[in-house]
């Protein structure tokens, strides 16, 4: 369909699709792919733990300075609605927290579970997005490769600082402060 011929969809589409599904709002366009697996889940809710603990609550010793959240609607402007995994801000550019589900100021950190579903939205799709809102870091885990690839943008682009695999400890930007076990990320690794 051409551009000029094509609804730009809005916050009220997102209310119609099914609740076993997930929406965005990307360039204008409604993106809908099934909730996340169990892999898909399981890498999330491991990392955000790890990470909030230190970075959000200070504890172990950790930096604090964070706010982190799982699953965080992103309105980036009129015409792009995200729902990233995981994002973070630092405490200092969110100095007051929404009083609705809608966060309107750019993340300093997002982080996509990729799946068969979401792999190639994201990788071109939302990295150019968030590039696009000056998002600083982004983080791609893939739970089925078991990989997780840490990504800065510099200059307008996404440079690769690193990638990692397995059962890797790593320490990676922003959060280079501590110690991440790649091996608790990953359901097969769990007794």
């Amino acid at each position: 369909m051409p551009e000029a011929a094509r609804k730009k969809a809005t916050c009220d589409d997102l209310y119609s699709i099914p609740e076993n599904m997930t929406g965005e709002i990307i360039d204008g366009e409604l993106i809908v792919t099934p909730r996340p697996a169990r892999r898909h889940v399981h890498a999330a809710s491991a990392l955000g733990s790890r990470v909030s603990a230190p970075y959000q609550f200070g504890e172990g010793g950790g930096p604090g300075g964070w706010i982190i959240y799982d699953e965080p609607e992103i309105h980036f402007g009129d015409r792009d609605i995200v729902v990233p995994d995981l994002a973070g801000w630092r405490k200092g550019r969110l100095t007051t927290l929404p009083e609705e589900h809608r966060f309107m100021i750019s993340p300093d950190w997002i982080c996509e579970i990729l799946s068969a579903n979401t792999a190639q939205n994201v990788r071109i799709l939302k990295m150019r997005l968030f590039a696009r809102h000056l998002v600083p870091y982004t983080w791609l885990i893939d739970p089925a490769l078991q990989t997780l690839e840490v990504f800065k943008l510099e200059s307008g682009r996404w440079v690769l600082l690193d990638a990692f695999a397995k059962n890797e400890k790593i320490r990676a930007e922003p959060f280079q402060e501590i110690e991440i076990d790649l091996a608790n990320l990953w359901l097969e690794s769990m007794p």
